[in-house]
């Protein structure tokens, strides 16, 4: 393989994709320009199928935006959509107790508040990247303000409706995995200790009590202190979850001077979660495993989301940029050969979402409450960024 053009080529292309695919789709077809925010539930050509809007998707498309703004060329259609996005969310996406709802209608009426502080996170980074792109401290200071809230709601018992019945005691994965990344992307605007602090806080947790070396996996759902319960739901790995924790680990490893530790940490999860991720007889990343081997509980077990695959994506590029491993470079490759052969559209703009085990088409819609322009882009802009840095390091 020759590295510099392999990473030139994808570099150009990600950068293609994102400019002439992705953005334009969602500007022509779920930017509101009447109401504000961003109509998420679009059909495979691209057409409205619901106006609800998904609250935690302003933020994500707000952030990507701006993200997408200060990383791959700033576009000015990109910075207006953030900032039209961004006042929708402040005029409608908050309750009166700073709790954000989880939908909303085109005009801003609440329609569902769940106990999930999801909508919350992404907010923040789309506060905190907006403020990064113009410049403005204020922006800022409002990220501050909902990480603030977030911890809030978190740490006071009783304010988030329990998940399970009084004397049930579990703990989940996901939003451990997400304030790390959260605190990461707020500390590019805010000279806050406590960002700091909560991702070691969070990094520690996971080392303590999500990762358990006897199955070779980092789990989804664990008791209090860790235990590991022999059920269906705790004996659940969720790949794509494990490989973007990996990611964000090693971004701080990177953040921090490349941090051995760290580092070492990132990619053990990631070489786990790969062996129980990548599908040998139809390739791709699979949704769930038990780390029993038993039959995996959620009827989506076995099919491939668009998700997965585009944060394994970035973790091969972090892990080559880390190690300088072809074996990263050679997992990059096949990840990126079979999702670019069955995601992507070749009548519509956008990808597919939801594929069959074997990578064949589950349904075509190319967004819904929970699909939309993150992930994707996301992707791209952050692996345009991670080729170059490679290709950098390459040439010194």
């Amino acid at each position: 393989m020759d590295t510099k053009q392999y990473l030139s080529d994808w570099a150009a292309r990600y950068k293609s994709d994102l400019t002439k695919n992705i953005m334009p789709f969602w500007l022509k077809n779920g930017l509101d320009r009447q109401n504000g925010g961003v109509y998420t539930c679009l059909n495979r050509d691209g057409s409205l199928m619901d106006t609800t809007k998904s609250v935690w998707f302003q933020g994500r498309f707000a952030f990507t935006c701006a993200y997408a703004h200060n990383n791959v060329e700033k576009r000015p259609e990109w910075l207006d959509a953030a900032k039209k996005t961004l006042d929708f969310i402040e005029k409608y996406c908050f309750d009166d107790d700073g709790h954000m709802y989880f939908s909303v209608t085109a005009d801003g009426r609440p329609l569902r508040k769940r106990r999930y502080v999801f909508s919350e996170t992404f907010a923040a980074i789309a506060m905190s990247e907006y403020a990064l792109a113009i410049g403005d401290k204020s922006y800022a200071e409002k990220a501050m303000h909902v990480f603030n809230d977030i911890q809030r709601f978190l740490s006071t018992p009783g304010y988030l409706t329990p998940k399970f019945e009084a004397g049930v005691e579990l703990q989940g994965h996901s939003i451990i995995m997400i304030l790390i990344n959260v605190a990461s992307r707020l500390r590019t605007v805010c000279d806050d200790p406590k960002l700091t602090a909560q991702i070691d806080d969070s990094i520690e947790k996971l080392r303590k009590y999500f990762i358990h070396p006897e199955f070779k996996c980092l789990l989804e759902t664990v008791g209090p202190n860790g235990e590991f319960i022999d059920t269906n739901l705790s004996r659940t790995i969720n790949p794509g979850h494990c490989i973007e924790t990996a990611w964000f680990i090693m971004e701080e490893a990177a953040h921090r001077g490349w941090d051995e530790d760290l580092k070492q940490l990132s990619l053990q999860i990631f070489d786990w979660s790969w062996d129980w991720g990548w599908d040998e007889e139809f390739g791709g990343i699979i949704n769930f495993r038990d780390c029993r081997n038993l039959p995996p509980q959620d009827y989506s077990q076995d099919m491939k989301f668009w998700w997965p695959q585009c944060e394994t994506i970035i973790m091969t590029l972090y892990a080559y940029l880390a190690t300088g491993d072809e074996k990263y470079l050679e997992m990059h490759k096949t990840i990126s050969d079979w999702t670019y052969k069955h995601f992507p559209d070749a009548e519509f703009p956008e990808w597919y979402g939801y594929l069959h085990r074997d990578g064949t088409v589950a349904q075509p819609a190319k967004g819904n409450l929970y699909k939309g322009p993150f992930h994707i882009p996301r992707m791209m802009v952050k692996s345009y960024v991670l080729c170059n840095q490679i290709l950098k390091k390459i040439l010194i």
